[in-house]
């Protein structure tokens, strides 16, 4: 067992967007305890993204906590019509048709999801300590010592943590301090986004809306103020730091839309790019990355907030089994090899994206075509899996079994005189053996690791294919009953792949 007591902190997570503030939620409901150094001052309110898709909806509702990142009433349930989405600004998919289960898509702004994340880590014991930025990270014997400043440019101290994670962006401290390259390909589009009074909101383009000059997408709101973006694709800008002016801004729109849009009353204005990079190393050490702080992309889909997240939750127990002294050897390396491909995958559609996305008429016919070609079933299927996430797989090592390595569907179950859901089981973050028979050998398997996995014997409402599964923390099956190694020797051998050797 590691000597917790030498250190201030088991795990130190520098950012406080809402990855970190979710990773941090999810050591903490393990009993890791966890400090989240956020260099803000306070929040600043300004939500880049808003949409969280399907397999991030699941992923939340098996912690409880879909609702509760929902501003509003929540979102409708599938199946009650298509749910059009676009690829490359082309709104020809319907998500609809490849989501099982639950929303097909929930609007959750980032600000107020981080918040809801944050509020629930500090409920389960972690702490969150704002104006610290992360100045130093040194390695010692068996830990990491990060020193600190505040905003005014002074010291704000040292910590001392058995492991960090680097959840603080794109530009983030925790990767350039420990030297991990960040590679992939440069910008070509130079963007704008920012929320602004639109005075004359008749006049605005609506939507996305494409010209020979580059993009224009407005989210109109009557009431306050409108979300505005613009694509230049002659160039990235000059300087990515340069702060945006409201003239600056206004002249873009007025430049790409072909008239003017009378605009006043900025929030808040940036830049951005269409550079895509990636960690070549998730991990070195005690140092982790997740988030845009190992995997940054242009916007397109909204696929950047939902790739990060997933990364939190299939690092979370991981690194928890790591703190307690657990994990079999080579677990936490999976949080790498299970993610930075599905980085990589998005990385090369959103390329794909910014491609067809060129505004010059050359491209128009292209565009045309394959907008045609969404509406074929199997290419919906595959940019819709691709997109919301639902395509999702795992190689979990066994062989034999298909179900191994999938998402695991939420049943209702009765358990007695009790109704639940899977979802509900894994409210916990703890791995589940699920039993739809009363097997005495997969009982027998299965006993010496009841410390740390949750047996349910149960009736699903629904078939599942299968008399058992055994289902990781982050929603994932890492066994079945059904195919050639459903037997209880390989139960056992799943359980000590995944949660180490028996208690």
């Amino acid at each position: 067992m590691p000597n917790r007591t030498a250190v201030d902190t088991d795990v130190a997570v520098v950012g406080g967007g809402p990855v970190g503030t979710l990773l941090a939620r999810e050591l903490a409901l393990l009993g890791v305890r966890v400090t989240v150094l956020e260099k803000l001052p306070a929040p600043t309110g300004e939500s880049k993204a808003g949409t969280l898709h399907a397999r991030t909806a699941q992923t939340l509702h098996r912690r409880g906590l879909l609702e509760a990142v929902q501003p509003g009433p929540p979102a409708p349930p599938v199946g009650l019509g298509p749910v059009p989405f676009h690829f490359s600004g082309m709104f020809d998919l319907d998500l609809a048709r490849v989501v099982p289960e639950g929303p097909v898509m929930v609007g959750s702004p980032q600000a107020y999801a981080q918040e809801v994340f944050g509020a629930e880590a500090e409920r389960l014991g972690a702490r969150v300590l704002r104006d610290r930025e992360l100045v130093g990270l040194d390695e010692e014997p068996d830990a990491m010592r990060l020193t600190l400043r505040d905003s005014r440019g002074a010291e704000a101290g040292t910590l001392r943590a058995s492991w960090v994670v680097g959840a603080d962006g794109a530009r983030s401290a925790v990767r350039r301090l420990t030297g991990i390259p960040f590679t992939g390909t440069p910008a070509r589009v130079g963007a704008l986004i920012g929320e602004v009074r639109l005075l004359d909101p008749a006049r605005a383009p609506q939507g996305w809306q494409r010209s020979p000059r580059g993009w224009t997408l407005v989210w109109l709101n009557l009431f306050g103020r409108s979300r505005v973006c613009t694509y230049d694709f002659r160039g990235p800008h000059p300087d990515r730091q340069a702060p945006v002016t409201l003239d600056e801004f206004r002249a873009e729109v007025e430049r790409i839309a072909g008239h003017p849009v009378p605009m006043d009353s900025p929030g808040w204005l940036t830049r951005f790019s269409d550079a895509a990079l990636q960690a070549e190393h998730y991990r070195l050490g005690r140092v982790l990355l997740a988030g845009d702080a190992a995997h940054v992309h242009f916007p397109a889909g909204g696929q950047g907030v939902n790739l990060g997240l997933q990364d939190a939750v299939n690092l979370g127990w991981k690194l928890a089994a790591e703190v307690h002294g657990w994990a079999p050897h080579g677990l936490l390396d999976t949080y790498e090899t299970e993610r930075a491909p599905i980085a990589e995958a998005v990385l090369e559609n959103v390329r794909a994206q910014v491609a067809l996305m060129d505004p010059d008429p050359r491209m128009d016919s292209l565009r045309t075509l394959f907008a045609r070609m969404m509406h074929f079933d199997e290419v919906n299927q595959y940019l819709g899996g691709m997109i919301s996430g639902v395509d999702v797989q795992y190689d979990t090592g066994g062989p034999g079994d298909p179900l191994a390595g999938r998402f695991a569907p939420d049943v209702r179950l009765k358990t007695g005189d009790s109704v639940t859901s899977l979802a509900e089981l894994l409210h916990g973050a703890r791995p589940l053996l699920l039993l739809l028979t009363g097997s005495e050998d997969l009982l027998n398997a299965v006993e010496p690791w009841r410390s740390r996995v949750d047996v349910v014997t149960a009736t699903a409402a629904e078939q599942l294919g299968t008399d058992a599964l055994l289902v990781r923390p982050d929603g994932y099956i890492a066994w079945s009953a059904l195919g050639t190694a459903g037997d209880a020797d390989a139960l056992a051998g799943a359980l000590a792949c995944w949660f180490g050797d028996p208690a």
